[in-house]
């Protein structure tokens, strides 16, 4: 008979989800211990615990997008009456040590969580050594030995470099390092074109930064590829350059400190050079599991992905092993949907509910300076789900009230909503480009989780004057051919 366990539940992982089911499990009266480490980046970047999120992710990205909303508002604020100068400099060391203070005090706030609840914390680097055991390394070499009936791996994901470019490593940053740098990154390229790319050079450039974005091949990959062309739209027409269809070849520190990298345009083939203070990689991200030892626990992963191949329950390959958040298999990677599976997953290890984690109309938000929110199918999926013909897009080009006065370009503010053509009309996906963008996504979220038709949405009274009510008006649709441009007030 094997000896008892030192706890019922070990989660690998102090991020959102590890968390979230860490704390749950325990107010659920099991005894709970959480193991965390955090390895420095390349450039020797390393944070406190809360995990991706609230460290080198949603938290600070927001924060700075609001730093560079609050230029814009400064040049609109002489429209208004207000007598500002208009050549307002903005301080990064200043900004970025508030965001910074407030990311310690999350930390803080997390450790002191744990403790309120009696999970044990412990700061060390865990690899299984078999399906109940793990062994901790601290930093200074100590090794600790822990087991658990049940164990959670919520390890999450890292930047991903691209280490057969020279110069890549050495040379540059990722998202990783950005919200801790204490100097302003100044001119920048940001290769890549997920929303962590367009997000970075997004609040740069309203910064004030000089900011290019290289892009191989379409911008925010697995978005709704109309949605995403009117960010991009909206971004160069704001100051961000674009560099499309090209990849990085080389990064070369020059004697001045300066980076000289090298691309290739991949249509004609022909090489080009700029200097840069700053390379930000934002190509992807690797899920952490290789350090796991996964093969000693039987754990199974996807060999091209090293993701952890999950079932609906979270359970891994070995029944009392789960994996949540971004290091598992065809998950959202996603703070809140790793925080409800993280929590539902606790309460059926409990015995408390035997509720499933649903993944489909998960509502997100791409914090661009102008903001793309959306939930449900793009276009593109309800077309290839359901065929052209069963699928009906209302859209309309709309103006927020805001804009006016202040003569703000509002081309690309626009909202479709994508629709079963069948009466009542089936809402399938809401996409909404525009201020507050989360805000409003946010609420129209819940209605289509509750199955929301076209025909509810038109019985819905909007709230006058707003961006959101926009999407309570939408009548015109795609296939009628008419301009979809709003008028009126």
């Amino acid at each position: 008979m094997e000896g008892q366990r030192d706890y019922d539940l070990l989660v690998i992982g102090g991020g959102s989800g590890g968390l979230a089911c860490a704390k749950e499990a325990a107010q659920l009266g099991k005894k709970v211990a959480v193991v965390d480490y955090v390895e420095p980046s390349p450039r020797g970047t390393s944070w406190g615990l809360g995990g991706t999120c609230v460290n080198v992710g949603c938290i600070p990205k927001k924060l700075m997008h609001q730093a560079a909303l609050l230029g814009d508002m400064i040049r609109d604020a002489p429209h208004y009456g207000w007598a500002v100068p208009q050549q307002v400099p903005h301080d990064w060391r200043k900004m970025a040590e508030a965001v910074q203070n407030h990311v310690k005090s999350l930390n803080w706030g997390h450790r002191v969580q744990l403790q309120d609840r009696k999970v044990k914390y412990l700061n060390i680097k865990a690899s299984f050594v078999n399906e109940h055991m793990v062994c901790g390394v601290t930093k200074g070499g100590k090794e600790t030995l822990l087991s658990a009936d049940h164990i959670v791996i919520a390890t999450g994901g890292r930047p991903r470099y691209p280490t057969q470019i020279e110069g890549a490593v050495e040379h540059g940053i990722t998202s990783d390092d950005i919200f801790w740098l204490k100097e302003s990154p100044g001119k920048t390229l940001v290769v890549g074109a997920s929303y962590v790319a367009l997000e970075c050079a997004g609040f740069l450039t309203g910064l004030g930064l000089d900011t290019t974005v290289m892009i191989r091949s379409i911008p925010l990959r697995g978005f709704d590829q109309q949605m995403s062309s009117l960010v991009t739209e909206h971004m160069a027409s704001h100051g961000t350059h674009f560099l499309r269809g090209c990849t990085p070849l080389r990064v070369k520190k020059l004697p001045d400190g300066q980076l000289q990298v090298t691309w290739k345009d991949l249509a004609s083939g022909r090489e080009d050079m700029g200097t840069f203070n700053t390379v930000l990689w934002a190509i992807g991200r690797v899920p952490e599991t290789r350090s796991l030892n996964l093969e000693k626990a039987g754990v199974n992963t996807n060999p091209n992905s090293y993701k952890i191949l999950v079932d609906a329950r979270e359970a891994t390959s070995i029944p009392h092993i789960y994996a949540i958040g971004d290091a598992a298999e065809g998950r959202p990677e996603l703070t809140p949907t790793a925080i409800m599976a993280g929590k539902l997953l606790a309460q059926r290890l409990c015995g408390q509910s035997s509720d499933l984690m649903d993944y489909n109309n998960v509502p997100t938000t791409v914090f661009t300076p102008l903001e793309y929110g959306c939930v449900g199918l793009s276009e593109e999926e309800a077309v290839a789900r359901h065929g052209e013909e069963h699928v009906e897009v209302y859209h309309a080009y709309y103006k927020p009230l805001e804009f006016t006065v202040a003569e703000r370009d509002s081309s690309q503010c626009y909202i479709k909503m994508v629709c079963l053509r069948e009466p009542p009309q089936l809402v399938l996906g809401l996409h909404f480009l525009g201020p507050n963008a989360g805000e409003v996504t946010q609420g129209f979220a819940l209605g289509i989780k509750c199955g929301a038709s076209y025909a509810q949405v038109m019985q819905t009274v909007g709230i006058h004057p707003t961006c959101a009510e926009e999407v309570a008006k939408l009548h015109i649709s795609k296939r009628s051919g008419l301009d979809p441009t709003v008028t009126g007030c």
